[in-house]
């Protein structure tokens, strides 16, 4: 009996390192640390990788998800772009292209910004819009938190709702488990608006339906009457982020947009909604048509995560790395790159461009932090800077290449931005929008420390074997 369970385990453990092995898209480090895993773990390690090791949904879901997206896309009218795009920015031509390839829309032009001065000033924006609602509100937070900010925004969904505004609310189910246990998940029911707790976890036998249990949606979309949203790093709550308050406060970025973009946000959002309610929001997009603003720049919204082409969030990031000549400051509180992100980055550092990355000197995950720091020699060696936020947990995830082209929205540069979560983010070719990205990123870095290379190489042995072997294991998720 004991010699049969050791062989149903051994014959386990080999067809599961067979299908790491086989599994398509993967990286080689990440199938070796995979099946060092399993070897050095008997039974333990396979049944991790059955949880954890591929972004797995059910073909069902795909099947539903990718005809859903699709209709979406073909019920709306083209918004006809500059041609081409970032003319006088040529050099970025192909991040933009790579944002189409991924999104299939095109980027468009006469679109108009402004950036929220601060998390606060950023809930007042998103409040005021919605109280000048007349059509719609469509609202979706990964962390939604029962706060001052957030329950501002829960009273004027309520009020919207109640004067006859159709608004749909999504919150990611476990980010925001708690507030959706609240009372006031169930006042925004009642005053008639719709809601969706995103990606429940299924259990038992419906997980086999399912998903992986970790894949969440991490995004952050608001969009007003069609004509009007928001993209960015912030959830619906308090800069003091009272759930994990130590670490306050939450330094973020917000951008408020208008110009045909919207109707891409719109449609992320739909293709969300749609999936996970069954609603056909097919003729909300067909009447979705916001107009061309005179002067306007040009951009494209992207949606990403386990449904995209493997590698999509990657190839935006390094296709902007890829065509910056001289300067590029990027802010992400969590980094844990793979293979091509990373080649990405250094490969810029060593042709001469200048980077600058700022990251969170405490960071709410200990383990992404560790692993962050485990890359700061090889981004040294490259000639990157690196900075350490000090006032608070800069959670803003910022990029701006030559000052001429930028990327904000919800993407970390970690293994579960890039892979596993549901994201979306803004690549815009506008200078004057850069400067003002910029301002806030020249902000953070006055309040940070700069970690010299001497300080890297000098790192106790222990501290380095620590982050190094975080480092290693970073690809198993």
């Amino acid at each position: 009996m004991h010699t049969a369970f050791w062989t149903v385990g051994f014959v386990v453990d080999l067809a599961v390192i067979v299908r790491a092995i086989l599994l398509k898209d993967r990286e080689p480090i990440a199938r070796a640390a995979w099946v060092l895993l399993i070897v050095f773990l008997p039974g333990g390690g396979a049944a991790l990788y059955l949880l954890f090791g591929e972004p797995w949904m059910s073909r069902r879901f795909r099947r539903q998800a990718d005809g859903i997206y699709k209709d979406l896309l073909e019920c709306g009218t083209a918004v006809v772009r500059s041609d081409p795009v970032g003319a006088g920015h040529g050099a970025f031509r192909n991040a933009f292209r790579t944002c189409e390839g991924i999104s299939g829309w095109p980027a468009v032009s006469g679109n108009v910004a402004r950036v929220a001065p601060g998390g606060d000033v950023a809930i007042d924006m998103i409040v005021d819009d919605i109280d000048r609602a007349q059509r719609t509100v469509h609202v979706s937070f990964y962390i939604w938190l029962s706060d001052h900010n957030g329950l501002r925004v829960v009273d004027a969904v309520c009020a919207a709702a109640r004067r006859g505004v159709r608004c749909r609310i999504v919150t990611d189910a476990i980010g925001s488990r708690a507030f959706i246990r609240s009372r006031h998940w169930t006042a925004m029911r009642d005053s008639g608006a719709s809601l969706c707790a995103s990606l429940k976890v299924p259990f038992g036998l419906a997980l086999l339906a399912g998903r992986r249990l970790d894949l969440r949606n991490h995004r952050k979309i608001v969009v007003i009457d069609g004509q009007t949203t928001y993209c960015g790093s912030q959830n619906c709550a308090d800069p003091a982020f009272l759930i994990k308050r130590k670490f306050a406060p939450w330094v973020d970025i917000m951008i408020r947009y208008q110009g045909p973009i919207v109707r891409q946000a719109e449609v992320i959002f739909a293709s969300d909604w749609s999936v996970e309610t069954g609603e056909d929001l097919r003729e909300l997009i067909e009447r979705t048509d916001p107009a061309p603003v005179d002067g306007g720049f040009d951009a494209i919204t992207t949606g990403t995560g386990p449904l995209s082409p493997k590698g999509a969030m990657t190839e935006i990031f390094a296709s902007v790395l890829a065509a910056a000549q001289h300067s590029v400051v990027i802010t992400t509180p969590y980094f844990a790159p793979d293979t091509t992100l990373l080649a990405a980055i250094v490969g810029a550092g060593r042709r001469g461009v200048a980077i600058s990355i700022v990251f969170p000197r405490r960071n709410d995950s200990r383990a992404v932090g560790a692993i962050s720091r485990g890359y700061y020699p090889e981004l040294a060696d490259a000639g990157v800077r690196i900075f350490e936020f000090r006032g608070g947990l800069l959670h803003a995830k910022t990029l701006v290449a030559d000052g001429v082209v930028g990327l904000v929205g919800s993407s970390n540069m970690d293994r579960r931005s890039l892979d596993l979560n549901f994201e979306n983010n803004v690549l815009f070719s506008s200078a004057e929008l850069c400067r003002d990205v910029s301002a806030h990123q020249q902000r953070w870095l006055s309040d940070s420390i700069e970690v010299r290379p001497e300080a890297i190489m000098r790192r106790s042995i222990v501290r380095e074997f620590v982050d190094n072997l975080l480092a290693m294991v970073a690809p198993l998720f």
